[in-house]
């Protein structure tokens, strides 16, 4: 349990049952307030002080209560951008500004994103607030103090709640579940207290963040049940509603006045300019210390299964009438053992605390999104995979999906099917796909972006797929936007698109192959080679175009499947080193970061430098790793552990940037462990690890990586020498499905570059990946 003001003692608890005796592990390490605050880093030195990014300089995380992989968030509400949490407005470049000199709440919303950036969706549906105000107080935001948290639960103390007592507090928890959440309220003495819900709310205070329900109905069914359903960017968002005190009375109100006597809302047509707020209130006496629950069952295929979804969820019986028994404590505590289960697919023995504490929390991150939420598609009838908070393939397919398909395959071949659903219903696999209609409104940062992760799926033959069936969706989406043409010309601008889509191309033939498809899958092999119009041959670098988030440098250096030909164009090993060594900032001098509202000339400055914006940019994130196929791990090295350094710290400021669902902090999980995965080539590239032993639990028991002569004060490390299994291994990479079986990976580190994995360089474009094990193994 992680507390933001001050360390929390076990009096804190508002619960009157005891805390469960926590296992050790990485739950206990975790600390979901990183990246919730402005970046407050050391300042960096060496290679770090030379990279200059301009993306902002905030994490965009928030401390709320998760379920791994879950449908529903919830966490206090402020309104700032983008999650709902925290003091900040609106910002795409530099430091934040902010909204609010200090965090105040105005109640608890669920549906949140997880680290994005300006993706103009902002869910924090049903507003939940504990009051002992006057309804036309709601919506007064108001101060929190002793903020708590921990995986699956978040806490905090409502303050300067009644105008008659300044000492007057409620305390406040919530927890949820894969589809459900449940809030539980501490009062002091009052004669009436009150739990008002907001059905009308979404969105942020940010100029146009507000998200209006377009049609909207609510209805009490029975003491302290109500039902209700809004429909919100085209989505049908149904919800359930219990709370543990019958006792108390129930109004539904609207426009901030109670309707007496009225049992049910109907609104059929709401524009921004007609909303009046709507929603339930309840009311009653509260003793001292009395603990009022609130649990809300949520459901994209209405109120029915709303209800069943939260009794489901809290693992009661389903009963005909009445409402079931207390259940915050048993929620929190399944869902509390469903991120320890998952938090501990990966165990690691790091040098210091710090390094704990940064990589548990990096590894839940990585953890959060996408929203599994299996039956629940709104837009087709069918039951089985579905998913949302795909936000975005561009931020996610690098880093973050292949730390699902290596620790979760199982998940991962779900969210591939939920794709391929997704195309078959809506015309396109997604790029960007959230909880609400059009899936396709992130196009423009890249193309076809989904293919190589189903070639991953299909390398690693793992079960639950039907391969004729992708193969035709895989196909299908080719004919979208940038694919039509890059189908007819074989190049396509902006040209990081040319890049996405021959990319595409070859994982595509990868899974013609499979099924034995022998001439579609010759000919994407040869459409996959259009990779070359994307690039100038006399500079090495893409061709000029427009970029999303970026310039030339930052896409120039991408992993392509084709490496050896990248390397080739670039004018051989020595040209192509010598790109990526201006890139990454070698011989150059440090930089300063731009600060809270940068003008176009101190913006133009750093654009200028062409350099690595230190893992701030999606983009750039594989670019360490080109040094590999060029005979130089000794560099990626260098830069990786620079990065490791100096751009993850703990506390809210702990994040260079956007931790983008998870992304930045899958690239520190795999820092940590010495591998990264090459995206559609079923392949890990090795690197020097980070921490001396580390374990992933995978499909085929454990793989145990151990780094002999870790220095872990060292401002860089080599790899020297490689066994696995105890044989000597001299490539710089291995299969994916080496790692999936498990194993033992021995890597002897130095503080002086080696000749290991110079010359047996990872494989290119035809060349295979997946049957070259060590002679024996």
């Amino acid at each position: 349990m992680v507390a933001r003001a001050r360390p929390a003692q076990p009096t804190d608890a508002p619960s009157a049952q005891p805390e469960p005796a926590p296992r050790p592990g990485n739950f206990d390490r975790v600390d979901p307030f990183i990246g919730t605050d402005i970046t407050d880093l050391p300042r960096p030195d060496g290679l770090a002080a030379t990279w200059w990014w301009p993306k902002p300089q905030v994490g965009n995380t928030h401390p709320g209560a998760t379920h791994p992989l879950g449908m529903v968030s919830a966490c206090a509400y402020s309104g700032g951008y983008p999650t709902g949490y925290g003091t900040f407005d609106l910002n795409t470049e530099g430091i934040p500004d902010l909204i609010a000199a200090e965090h105040r709440i105005s109640g608890f919303t669920h549906f949140q994103q997880s680290g994005t950036g300006a993706i103009r969706k902002y869910y924090n549906y049903f507003r939940v607030t504990p009051m002992l105000q006057p309804l036309d107080t709601l919506g007064e935001a108001r101060p929190i103090v002793d903020e708590r948290a921990a995986p699956g639960w978040y806490a905090a103390r409502l303050t300067d709640v009644d105008p008659d007592d300044p000492a007057a507090g409620i305390d406040c928890e919530v927890t949820v579940g894969p589809k459900s959440a449940v809030h539980r309220y501490t009062f002091g003495a009052h004669p009436d207290a009150r739990i008002v819900i907001d059905f009308s709310h979404g969105g942020l205070t940010i100029p146009h963040g507000q998200t209006v329900p377009l049609r909207a109905q609510l209805a009490i069914t029975g003491p302290g049940v109500a039902q209700g359903e809004i429909v919100v960017e085209g989505v049908p968002l149904a919800i359930h509603l219990e709370c543990d005190t019958p006792s108390w009375r129930q109004a539904l109100w609207y426009d901030k006045r109670l309707m007496q006597g009225g049992t049910r809302l109907d609104f059929d047509y709401i524009r921004p300019t007609t909303l009046r707020p709507f929603g339930l209130l309840l009311r009653g006496p509260a003793e001292p210390g009395q603990q009022v629950e609130v649990r809300l069952g949520f459901s994209l295929r209405g109120v029915e299964q709303a209800r069943r979804n939260l009794y489901a969820d809290c693992g009661q019986p389903d009963p005909l009438a009445g409402t079931i028994p207390a259940s915050f404590a048993t929620r929190r505590n399944r869902t509390a053992d469903a991120w320890r289960d998952h938090l501990d697919l990966i165990t690691i023995e790091a040098p210091d605390e710090r390094t704990e504490t940064i990589f548990a929390t990096a590894l839940y991150h990585s953890m959060i999104k996408p929203c599994f939420a299996p039956s629940e598609s709104p837009s087709w009838p069918q039951d089985g995979p579905y998913a949302f908070d795909l936000a975005t393939m561009w931020d996610i397919c690098r880093t973050q999906l292949p730390l699902l398909t290596t620790l979760l395959p199982e998940r991962a071949v779900e969210l591939g099917n939920a794709l391929l659903h997704v195309c078959e219903n809506e015309g396109n696999l997604p790029i960007g796909y959230r909880m609400a209609k059009g899936a396709d409104r992130f196009a423009r940062q890249g193309s076809a972006l989904a293919h190589p992760f189903l070639a991953d799926l299909c390398q690693l033959r793992l079960p639950g797929l039907d391969w004729g069936w992708a193969l035709c969706f895989m196909d299908t989406d080719f004919r979208r936007a940038w694919g039509e043409e890059f189908l007819e010309r074989g190049i396509t601008h902006p040209i990081s698109h040319t890049l996405d889509l021959a990319h595409a191309c070859h994982s595509t033939a990868i899974v013609a192959a499979h099924i034995g498809d022998h001439p579609a899958a010759a000919r994407y092999a040869r459409l996959a080679t259009n990779w070359r119009n994307a690039f100038d041959p006399a500079t090495g670098l893409l061709v000029d175009s427009t970029f999303y988030e970026g310039g030339r440098w930052n896409y120039s250096f991408r992993l392509l499947p084709d490496m050896a030909g990248r390397i080739e164009l670039a004018g051989g090993d020595r040209g192509y080193v010598a790109l990526l060594d201006r890139f990454f900032g070698y011989d150059a001098e440090p930089v300063t970061q731009p600060g809270r509202r940068p003008g176009r000339a101190e913006l133009d400055r750093g654009y200028a430098l062409n350099r690595f914006e230190g893992l701030n940019n999606e983009p750039d994130l594989d670019a360490p790793y080109g040094y590999h196929y060029a005979g130089r791990p000794d560099r990626t090295a260098e830069v990786v552990r620079a990065a490791w350094l100096h751009q993850f710290g703990t506390g809210p400021g702990g994040l260079p940037g956007n931790d983008d669902s998870g992304a930045l902090s899958s690239f520190y999980v795999w820092a940590t462990l010495g591998l990264f995965p090459v995206t559609g080539r079923s392949m890990f590239l090795i690197n020097a690890p980070n921490v001396r032993r580390s374990m992933l639990r995978v499909a085929g028991g454990e793989f145990v990586i151990i780094a002999d002569g870790l220095a872990p004060g060292a401002a860089y490390q080599y790899v020297r020498s490689v066994r696995l299994n105890g044989q000597p291994w001299q490539r710089s990479w291995l299969p994916a499905a080496t790692v999936h079986a498990g194993g033992l990976l021995e890597i002897e580190l130095g503080p002086e570059p080696s000749d290991w994995g110079r010359a047996d360089r990872p494989p290119s474009l035809a060349e295979p990946t997946h049957d070259a094990e060590p002679e024996g193994w």
